[in-house]
């Protein structure tokens, strides 16, 4: 196997567990005798060693300010049963915490409780750095982010069927998160597992109310299930209240809002694609709804148009799609998030609530705040917070790996 030598005094942060080597922290790459090119490739398995030759560990060789990306610390070569035993480990913390229902066996009281919509890898939240893997209903959706996941998807997949019990279908979906410039072989998406796909329509549950995944050509996995926790909270204070849902997507916040008791709901999002999800979803969990309406429409302009014309909501849900996905982008990004938090405030009646977030990684809680607070203070309204909102349990953050905590959310009460 290919050996990475560190400099001096680099290992520390390995040995605090943090699973990156960045490619500063690299003194020289030993090939091994066999090695069929003169450099490492991209995904390989490679051995980190530190400046004395102490073994730290084996990971993914990658190109990038990221140069290896930590599998198993400690070791110079991953132990037979690896991807079964991470697995394993994944699955039994998620069905610990309680989200793992069957819809045809619940012995619970409460429809609302039965869900079988969950994050299974959550990349170093769940020690497998590169790979998500979420599971609705009985397939499995694998998308990785890095070369290395990418080669091992096989490997993966046949860890997934063997130790999530309800799995009968996987799909790879890496399209949009692989390294754009990488080498890369094999397909990027396409079914590693399928069991009965012909009906080509696919539910889960999540916490009761049913969403048609939309994997092939949806965002991310198909299904934004970091908010599970957020939209429930939603339902809460959704009771006889006007409720704009803001960067919908396929509505998940709405379906919430509508089974708390709102007035009225309003989903808005660009996405024609998006929008008609939206109308299916709330067709399917309130066949009778009259009280929704969905909008294909830009956000910024949405909002200014209805700000024109004077109209006003009791409660206003703001999720947009990450403004920065690099430091590069963060000036600009707050920038847009201060904008957009303004005039959802302007628009909220006396005592209304904003839900708003921001899931860039690279935009961090404080500065998040700060642009909400710029927005408040723009406004001149009475602003306070109710609630700091973050990702749920199935998304866990490493405590060696704080950069793992990426949503951020705030629900305020605006006077």
């Amino acid at each position: 196997m290919t050996t990475i030598c560190l400099k001096p005094r680099k290992e520390e942060s390995l040995k605090r567990f943090h699973p990156w080597v960045f490619s500063g922290a690299v003194a020289r790459v030993v090939l091994d005798a066999s090695h069929p090119s003169e450099a490492p490739e991209e995904g390989e398995l490679v051995c980190v060693r530190s400046s004395a030759g102490e073994v730290l560990g084996v990971g993914h060789w990658q190109v990038g300010s990221i140069a290896v990306r930590i599998l198993a610390f400690g070791v110079d070569k991953l132990p037979a049963g690896f991807w079964s035993e991470r697995i394993r480990a994944a699955y039994k913390m998620r069905e610990a915490l309680g989200l793992i229902t069957d819809p045809q066996f619940s012995t619970l009281n409460s429809q609302f409780s039965i869900n079988n919509t969950f994050r299974l890898i959550h990349g170093e939240g769940d020690w497998l750095p590169g790979l998500i893997v979420d599971i609705y209903a009985d397939t499995a959706v694998i998308q990785a982010h890095s070369v290395g996941m990418h080669r091992c998807r096989e490997a993966i997949a046949e860890a997934v069927a063997a130790n999530v019990p309800q799995v009968k279908n996987i799909y790879y979906k890496s399209d949009d998160t692989l390294p754009f410039k990488a080498q890369i072989e094999g397909e990027r998406v396409g079914w590693l597992k399928a069991g009965d796909i012909s009906s080509g329509e696919f539910w889960s549950i999540e916490n009761g109310l049913q969403f048609r995944i939309d994997w092939l050509r949806g965002q991310k996995t198909g299904f934004f299930i970091d908010q599970r926790e957020n939209r429930a909270l939603v339902e809460r204070y959704a009771a006889g209240k006007d409720v704009l849902n803001m960067f919908c997507y396929t509505g998940g916040f709405s379906l919430y809002a509508l089974r708390g008791g709102a007035r009225k709901v309003d989903s808005v999002d660009v996405s024609r694609k998006a929008i008609d999800l939206v109308n299916v979803n709330v067709a399917k969990n309130f066949p009778t709804a009259t009280n929704h309406e969905a909008v294909v429409a830009d956000a910024f302009e949405y909002l200014s148009a209805q700000k024109a014309q004077g109209r006003t909501y009791d409660l206003i849900i703001l999720d947009p799609p990450a403004f920065a996905k690099h430091r590069d982008a963060v000036k600009n990004a707050l920038r847009g998030y201060q904008r957009i938090n303004a005039k959802a405030i302007e628009m909220i009646r006396p005592g209304g609530i904003l839900f708003t977030f921001s899931c860039s990684q690279a935009v961090d809680k404080e500065a998040f705040r700060l642009a909400v607070f710029s927005a408040a203070a723009q406004t001149g309204r009475k602003v306070r917070i109710l609630h700091q909102l973050h990702q749920p349990q199935d998304h866990p953050v490493n405590i060696f790996h704080p950069e793992g905590e990426y949503l951020k959310g705030l629900v305020l009460y605006v006077e």
